[in-house]
């Protein structure tokens, strides 16, 4: 497990805002199989703090946040706000969707005064309040316009006043910016950040998920980094760069490739998820399965290639801003580059591996036959080729393999991962997919032999 940074020093000895104590999150799967989202997440949140919750796609981010604004109960551990349980949707957070999340029938003023309703305000005081902060903002004039007639950066504007109009003093943002073209977004960011930073609006402290580097780098003075499967603190992280921040001086640089290297660098403990393997039911321990990561094959190959072109190794960070990749679209193809044994990633570098080289020098079916070898080394490649190879008729519906996918997974995560696997197994001529069947099945020069995979008595009936 990589080193885990100390956490950040509080800025203020006042007492935390938000206390999680040992919170841990599971979804009862239809067998009433839990999957652990959460595992035993311990967080302060004091006031003063614009903290920046990073993490790979699907590490639990949002659920942290729906926790936290009460929005969600967790399945063990507790959150206190001011000292007291959380139980029920905190009055004193708010929360800001990527998808603005506005009543279309509503005009701007209406939308911003919704809170302030539930609230119990009188008419006069959500009207005089609402039109202050839609000129705080920046949208005077559009008091009476409707959510269609606004570009999606007023619109992300809106969702910022509606959730300002309760004072809220814990502002929660789930990847505010991120539906937003490049330039609206950096405005949006720097209008937030002044009003924070002059303390123009009356919150006492922020919880942003994103899934930007530079982003949470620019905006927080707190970091806080996840892993996934199950979701875990890897890292807490003080930014102390003062405001306003360049994004070209050295020690924002540096700040940045710091926290690429504990994104790109945490290792999940083989030991926490066993294998689908032979010996795991002589132990007693349910077979599980890893999650594959959602790598496309061919931002594979062309980040190889790229990459071989420089020498072999070249700087994570520096190859996502030149790409214009965020992390949670650059973290699935280096980690599929890993898991074919292509490349390896340490320090917030990739190098090219010997094997990464001739995937590169090779023509097409040099690649295939490359990645087919590196499948058969992977237990859900394993069990499906061994149910295909035990049907007289070396098909299978994908239904079958979805089915046993949700024993280990959510239900939409089983259906990524199947999709995933279909696309790279397609790819690599193991196996043929049918998409108007919907059957996976074998070629007739698709029956040489694979090792086999031990399945529980469940998954072979």
């Amino acid at each position: 497990m990589a080193q885990i940074p100390a956490p950040a020093q509080v800025k203020t000895k006042q007492a935390a805002l938000v206390r999680m104590l040992g919170v841990s999150k599971m979804y009862v799967q239809p067998d009433n199989y839990d999957i652990l989202i959460l595992d035993d997440i311990t967080l302060d949140i004091h006031p003063g703090e614009f903290i920046a919750l990073l993490g790979p796609s699907g590490s639990g981010k949002s659920t942290v946040l729906r926790i936290v604004t009460g929005l969600s109960k967790p399945s063990f551990g507790t959150v206190l706000y001011r000292g007291r349980p959380v139980n029920g949707p905190n009055p004193h957070a708010a929360m800001v969707f990527q998808s603005f999340a506005l009543y279309p029938w509503l005009t701007v003023q209406q939308n911003v005064e919704l809170g302030l309703a539930a609230k119990g305000a009188a008419p006069a005081v959500r009207r005089e309040k609402a039109v202050k902060l839609i000129d705080l903002i920046g949208l005077n004039g559009y008091e009476d316009a409707f959510p269609k007639e606004l570009s999606g950066g007023m619109r992300q504007r809106v969702g910022f006043a509606r959730a300002l109009a309760v004072d809220p003093e814990l502002l929660c943002m789930d990847e505010p910016f991120s539906a937003l073209d490049f330039l609206t977004a950096e405005n949006l960011r720097s209008e937030l950040l002044d009003l924070w930073l002059e303390s123009r609006i009356p919150t006492q402290a922020v919880l942003m998920v994103t899934h930007g580097i530079e982003e949470a780098v620019y905006m927080a003075d707190r970091i806080i980094v996840l892993s996934k499967n199950p979701a875990r603190l890897v890292a807490d992280l003080a930014n102390h760069l003062p405001y306003p921040r360049n994004r070209k001086s050295s020690e924002f640089i540096h700040m940045v490739d710091q926290v690429y290297k504990i994104v790109t660098g945490w290792d999940e403990d083989e030991d926490e998820a066993v294998q689908l393997t032979e010996d795991a039911p002589a132990r007693g321990d349910r077979p599980r399965l890893r999650p594959i990561p959602y790598g496309h094959l061919s931002m594979l190959s062309g980040l190889l290639e790229l990459v071989v072109d420089r020498g072999g190794t070249d700087d994570l960070y520096r190859l996502g801003a030149e790409l214009f990749l965020e992390v949670d679209d650059l973290l699935p193809v280096t980690e599929t580059a890993e898991l074919f044994n292509l490349a390896e990633v340490s320090e917030g570098d990739l190098t090219v591996t010997a094997l990464g080289r001739q995937f590169v020098e090779g023509d097409v079916n040099d690649r295939k036959a490359i990645i087919r070898e590196q499948l058969r080394e992977i237990p859900l490649f394993r069990l499906i080729d061994r149910v295909l190879r035990s049907k007289a008729s070396h098909a299978m519906a994908k239904e079958f393999f979805n089915d046993i996918l949700e024993e280990h997974f959510s239900v939409e995560e089983a259906e990524r991962q199947l999709m995933t696997a279909i696309n790279w197994g397609r790819f690599a001529d193991l196996f043929h997919y049918d998409t108007d069947t919907e059957l996976l099945y074998l070629a007739d020069d698709q029956t040489g032999e694979m090792v086999p995979v031990a399945l529980n008595d469940a998954q072979e009936s």
